[in-house]
């Protein structure tokens, strides 16, 4: 299947009519070639969006809300296409496909209830017969660049979003997904948004920098949207910085999951094999440290162990509805099970799962996890989670706290007021009470702190990412000067 660039809402080579394969994580064979864009291409998609701006800015609250509403529907009929492309890109179930779609569908349709929340506001003036007031207007071009382990709805809200509040968007889809991102654009063409208000591309990975850097430099660029680790979102941020360009970055995470003595075991057990092996544990928001209070300690491992090793490792192109899929590519494993080496021969306990074989690994727990492993502190991104063993609440909140990373948090505790406490004092964007890591609504501001990057998207959040103000006064003409 091959996969063009749309510039102008016209499908077409690159100029240099490079192309790039990806390749299917089980099998190593080619399920995509797609065109691999240059720096001139680059120039030619800011220099597109940036005419079809001096446009799209100026389009009413009622239209922009009427196309989006149809790029929801166009993407909704889209799920049986992107399930199966999702599975030979990405190695994705259709559970998570499902998720990635229908929650996709309703972000689009939230964000075009805030066509019409884009509002100043009066301000008060010492001034006779003065009106002081501000505006939100659109930036200008925003340049998106998503990952691909939440292809369509990463790529959604990068989408929908900008379109909403007047701005036009360049998408970069990612190098690991490119059909996935072609055909979640292609629902916005469907639905009839004009030539040049999203413009698509994909490059090759040893052309990726280059592009994305040509693309941040242009002047046409106002915002710049990055989803992916946190490694490449701090180049991003410094190559932002030298251009003075505003940029919304959401990066790695190390989500912990508090078990507190008077937990719920059972419900926290539910909770901890959902937020921690769905599309096996390769969310920014899935659970990676679990600090379990040594009173209850030994019946939730005891348990989670036992329905994390129920979990079989499948290939989701032949069993659609399995759990634990292949890894992003073979060095995920490498990595991982250099970090689990490096923990066993410090005094952790493998008590679900094991190592990695080739992109298969089993749903992996590790126990007795201390600071000075490895796995500790870097991010696994894989279906492998830990547990660190605390002594009551101040101790879990310091353990919680212990990383440089600050995305998505849980508590389990029967009390809720001193579970919210705990809350309260976890450094994260986003803190569950007795419920899962892994969640998004999109009414609800989603970012996180730290490495974890800066900037909210969903909700009201996103007309302050995506606008800018401006102070406007109406004044008398004749009004006196000192001078």
């Amino acid at each position: 299947m091959n996969v063009e660039l749309v510039i102008d809402n016209k499908k077409q080579a690159g100029a240099s009519g490079l192309t790039y394969q990806r390749l299917s994580p089980l099998s190593q064979k080619a399920v995509t070639t797609a065109s691999s864009a240059t720096v001139e291409d680059a120039t030619r998609i800011a220099e597109s969006s940036a005419r079809a701006f001096t446009t799209w800015s100026k389009v009413g609250p009622g239209e922009r809300r009427r196309l989006l509403l149809a790029a929801a529907d166009a993407l909704e009929a889209k799920i049986g296409e992107l399930s199966s492309v999702m599975a030979e890109e990405i190695g994705a179930s259709a559970l998570w496909a499902g998720f990635n779609v229908m929650a996709s569908v309703g972000l689009i349709r939230e964000a075009a209830g805030l066509t019409t929340q884009v509002r100043g506001e009066t301000i008060p003036t010492d001034k006779p017969g003065t009106l002081s007031m501000t505006l939100r207007q659109p930036a200008g071009v925003v340049l998106s660049v998503v990952p691909w382990n939440g292809p369509v709805i990463l790529g959604t809200r990068a989408i929908a979003y900008p379109l909403a509040m007047g701005n036009t968007v360049i998408l970069k889809g990612s190098e690991q997904s490119p059909r996935t991102h072609a055909l979640l654009a292609d629902a916005f063409y469907e639905a009839g948004f004009p030539a040049g208000v999203l413009n698509f591309l994909t490059t090759s990975p040893e052309h990726a920098a280059d592009v994305t850097n040509a693309l941040i430099a242009h002047r046409a660029v106002r915002r710049v949207n990055f989803t992916g680790s946190t490694k490449v979102g701090r180049a991003i941020a410094v190559e932002s910085a030298r251009h003075l360009k505003r940029c919304l970055l959401e990066l790695g995470g190390k989500a912990p999951f508090v078990v507190l003595d008077d937990a719920d075991i059972d419900g926290a057990v539910n909770a901890a094999v959902f937020g921690s092996f769905l599309y096996q544990g390769q969310i920014c928001m899935s659970t990676e440290r679990f600090v379990v209070d040594q009173a209850v300690a030994e019946d939730f491992v005891a348990k989670f162990a036992a329905r994390a090793s129920a979990l079989s490792s499948q290939d989701p192109t032949k069993e659609p509805g399995c759990v634990i899929g292949p890894m992003i590519n073979p060095s995920s494993a490498e990595r991982i099970n250099r970090m689990l080496e490096d923990a066993l021969s410090k005094g952790a306990k493998i008590v679900a799962g094991g190592v990695a074989d080739g992109v298969v690994m089993p749903a992996t727990i590790v126990d007795h996890v201390k600071p000075g492993m490895e796995i500790y502190d870097e991010e696994t991104f894989g279906p492998v989670t830990t547990i660190v063993r605390v002594n009551g609440v101040d101790e879990a909140i310091r353990v919680a706290n212990d990383t440089d990373y600050g995305l998505s948090a849980a508590v389990f505790g029967s009390d809720t007021t001193r579970a919210l406490e705990v809350a309260r004092n976890i450094d994260a964007g986003c803190v569950h009470v007795n419920g899962a890591t892994v969640q998004n609504e999109p009414q609800a501001p989603y970012g996180g702190m730290k490495n974890s990057g800066y900037g909210r998207f969903d909700g009201s959040a996103v007309i302050e990412e995506f606008t800018e103000i401006k102070w406007v006064t109406v004044e008398p003409a004749d009004q006196p000067y000192p001078f």
